[in-house]
């Protein structure tokens, strides 16, 4: 049988990931210690000795990242580093996905051969890991696939994302909890993916030969379009303003990506288009 280990199964796609997981008969464990401990970390793989490590514990938030960089780089680096070593050490003959960003592409080509540009603390984090996961690939001869996954959501996105956050508000204004939605940037172009989706792609892209693959859909919108999309579905009118502190540092749009190296080898295509998608995260939270 396929024994997972999934870091950060507790987190938003760490829940989807380890219930998909479950359904395709994999044995699912979800780590249970801070991946910055190395000795705890190590003492944990030797008992499971999974075949498949999932690694998507991570600081994934970019504002977080320049407000408190040292931590991001010892949660995305170091702790990946620690999951890399340890199963070095320990000899252990398992396939590793490194869940790495399209962040680190920053504003530059997006194709998994390009010249990465990251623009936060966050990304260059993730960035090394990925260099590192590369490394211990050529060095070692482990099995490491990275994926850089463009943006996702769906139900039980944290609040802190803008088109969480947008849904959130649109229900407390139904409630008749607050006035005015309020928003920063809406001129960026971001890509989306269900989050059903992207644990979909996570179970196919661990079994190709090591490398790195891009994971995205063809919905490439504005901030303005998917607020639009989010209140179009509302029960009332909404009123927006802008706050200027709800604006990202050194903020960009992607460029288009694709992933047809990903969709090639595996046939994945998205099932669930961005109105789905949106529809789903206005009804989590009311729900909540």
């Amino acid at each position: 049988m396929n024994k997972a280990l999934v870091t950060g199964a507790h987190g938003f796609v760490g829940r989807h990931l380890t219930k998909w997981l479950e359904a395709q008969g994999y044995e699912v464990t979800a780590n249970s210690v801070d991946i910055r401990d190395y000795e705890s970390l190590r003492n944990q793989l030797d008992r499971l000795r999974p075949t498949h490590i999932f690694h998507l514990a991570a600081q994934a938030y970019v504002p977080e990242s320049f407000a408190s960089p040292a931590r991001t780089f010892e949660v995305n680096t170091i702790g990946s580093l620690n999951v890399l070593e340890a199963v070095r050490q320990l000899g252990i003959k398992t396939r590793i996905h490194l869940v790495g960003t399209s962040e680190e592409y920053g504003d530059g080509d997006v194709s998994e051969e390009s010249m990465l540009e990251p623009k936060s603390p966050y990304a260059i984090a993730k960035l090394a890991m990925d260099y590192l996961g590369r490394l211990y690939t050529k060095s070692y001869g482990m099995h490491i696939v990275v994926s850089r996954a463009f943006n996702h959501t769906g139900a039980g996105r944290g609040e802190q994302y803008a088109e969480s956050s947008f849904a959130k508000q649109i229900v407390e204004i139904e409630r008749g909890e607050r006035e005015v939605l309020e928003h920063g940037n809406l001129e960026s172009i971001r890509n989306y993916t269900d989050v059903r989706d992207i644990v979909r792609a996570y179970k196919l892209v661990i079994d190709l030969d090591p490398g790195v693959y891009n994971i995205c859909s063809d919905q490439n919108v504005s901030m303005q379009e998917v607020l639009d999309l989010l209140c179009a579905s509302a029960k009332l009118p909404i009123e927006t303003k802008v706050n200027p502190s709800l604006y990202r540092p050194a903020d960009f749009s992607f460029k288009e990506p694709n992933c047809d190296k990903f969709q090639k080898l595996t046939g994945w295509e998205p099932k669930y288009n961005l109105s789905q998608t949106m529809q789903g995260l206005l009804e989590y939270w009311r729900e909540q």
